[in-house]
């Protein structure tokens, strides 16, 4: 097993200059993994899962940091950032924060042939890294692509960013393990801390040191809003919309796919959440809208940016399409907006606010599913989903890799 896995032992914790941030977020008792409980009520494996968010965003800066000088580089047209489900959108905010490489799901490169990889990162097999991202690591995709891309390009690294010490891919020969916190190993159903966990330490690749000097201001900041960010959710839901556009724009379009995948899962599909950019919406999915639809808003940091997205939103308040609900301070699209939602990271460029403005939609999709009557630890019990995609059956191409 790789020394990285040894990086970052259970039990670091978060020392903050300012008290405001709580060591646990409002909750009750602990589970047997040191994870953070609510009373035995519904859901209450996800509540707690997306309310520790806060204090589990420092650890996985650390531990990137801890690691940097055996990490290895993510030199330009070299680096593949692999994942599947959610683990996918977190590969895509990762790669939408480097210059060097791409974002390629593994449920594409585990039937892609050596010519389209070699069109899409063209310098990927002389000395590239594959960076894979798990939440468990058992997934049949992680540990296939990884033999696979290992025989087609054996001059390739790997490395794997992952939530489970014990999962195959953390175990696997030849293979760096940057092991998070054992609390972000989720156990609900759908990912929530581990979605803002696995994306801020792929983002530390890169851009550690910033976001390190951030993380003060950002969990205080989370610790204030989190508490009104539910009230916000839990009104929404009890208008029970059957659906949800959710707008973004450049590099937090993996935030919108992240946020109607948690909508979808945890409402078992009965609530259907559409990602958009706010320029693209025109381009026909605002067919897609109803006056009664919920359209939530992740407002960018950038000037130029915002001016297209308010210029959207008159469009739509003209047109009478969506209840309109913006994450963004009350100065953004004044007279469009019909709910804001304080945003946690507002003064960070977007490519590296994903991890931290997710939550009011992980709090949407719980609220959604509780009002639905399911359970938001295992929304599927006819087992339709489940936390760990089960095995199917892998082909070998003519190639035999």
């Amino acid at each position: 097993m790789s020394p990285l896995t040894t990086i970052g032992e259970p039990g670091c914790e978060y020392k903050s200059q300012n008290s405001r941030v709580p060591g646990k977020v409002a909750a009750v008792g602990d589970d047997k993994s040191g994870r953070y409980r609510y009373g035995e009520v519904t859901g209450s494996f996800t509540i707690a899962e997306i309310l520790h968010q806060p204090q589990l965003w420092p650890t996985s800066v650390e531990r990137v940091q801890s690691a940097r000088k055996a990490l290895p580089q993510l030199t330009p047209r070299k680096a593949i950032v692999t994942g599947a489900g959610t683990s996918a959108y977190v590969a895509s905010a990762i790669a939408a924060s480097l210059k060097a490489g791409a974002a390629i799901p593994t449920t594409e490169l585990l039937s892609a042939s050596r010519d389209d990889l070699d069109r899409a990162v063209p310098e990927f097999g002389d000395g590239g890294v594959l960076v894979s991202i798990a939440r468990s690591g058992n997934s049949p995709e992680s540990m296939a692509v990884v033999d696979r891309l290992g025989a087609m390009y054996p001059s390739v690294r790997h490395l794997a960013i992952t939530c489970n010490a014990e999962g195959q891919l953390a175990r696997r020969p030849g293979v760096q393990a940057l092991l998070l916190d054992p609390r972000t190993n989720d156990q609900s159903l759908a990912m929530t801390s581990s979605f803002s966990n696995l994306t801020l330490a792929g983002l530390s690749l890169a851009h550690s040191d910033q976001l390190a000097a951030a993380m003060d201001t950002v969990c205080n900041r989370a610790a204030e809003v989190l508490p009104n960010l539910r009230k916000v959710a839990d009104e929404l839901a009890s208008t029970a919309p059957s659906r949800v556009v959710i707008l973004a724009s450049g590099s937090l379009l993996a935030l919108g796919s992240e946020a109607a995948l948690k909508i979808l899962e945890m409402t078992g599909g009965q609530t259907v959440a559409l990602p958009e950019s706010f320029l693209g919406l025109r381009h026909g999915p605002m067919s897609f809208l109803r006056s009664n639809a919920l359209v939530l808003c992740v407002a960018s940091s950038d000037p130029l940016k915002r001016r297209y997205e308010e210029d959207l939103l008159q469009e739509l308040r003209k047109k009478n399409l969506g209840r309109i609900v913006a994450i963004a301070e009350s100065d953004f699209a004044p007279g469009s907006v019909d709910v804001y939602a304080p945003p946690i990271a507002p003064n960070l460029p977007d490519f590296l606010r994903t991890p931290f403005e997710i939550p009011l939609a992980q709090l949407l999709a719980y609220s959604l599913s509780i009002r639905l009557g399911l359970d938001p630890d295992n929304p599927s019990p006819d087992g339709v989903i489940t936390r760990v995609v089960q095995s199917f059956r892998l082909h070998e191409d003519a190639a035999g890799v």
